[in-house]
């Protein structure tokens, strides 16, 4: 059996509990632009990955007030590249600005890579991903 062969990511799909709040933080914040709308979902894009911002597929079995938490089966984290450690910084400006608590730059130096993570309205863990040199 040979393996199915893949490439990047077509889109990823969050569910969030107010779509209109998150498509303005991902817009505001991140320079998402928005793709369409309609009832509830909203499709961003930033010209490299399209987001899709969803509430619950089955309303009746949403947990109230219900957070994001990585522990659970799923998704950990979304990260998006950025282009240089001068970049973090300046998100990290963002920031402080703004009030979004936000980490401080990581080197995973197993992977070459600096890293800065933050969180969206439904607590979902964001990183900032920019090359080490």
């Amino acid at each position: 059996m040979s393996a199915i062969q893949t490439g990047s990511v077509n889109h990823i799909a969050l569910t969030v509990t107010d779509s209109a709040r998150s498509r303005d933080f991902y817009v505001t914040l991140l320079g998402f632009q928005v793709l369409a709308e309609f009832d509830t979902t909203r499709i961003l894009g930033n010209g490299g990955l399209v987001l899709a911002l969803l509430h619950a597929s089955d309303p009746a079995r949403a947990i109230k007030d219900d957070r994001f938490d990585e522990n659970r089966v799923g998704l950990d984290h979304l990260s998006l590249n950025v282009g240089s450690r001068a970049d973090l910084e300046n998100a990290l400006n963002v920031f402080k600005e703004q009030n979004i608590p936000h980490g401080e730059i990581k080197e995973l130096g197993e992977m070459g890579i600096l890293v800065l993570a933050f969180r969206d309205p439904d607590n979902i863990q964001i990183e900032l991903s920019a090359p080490k040199n």
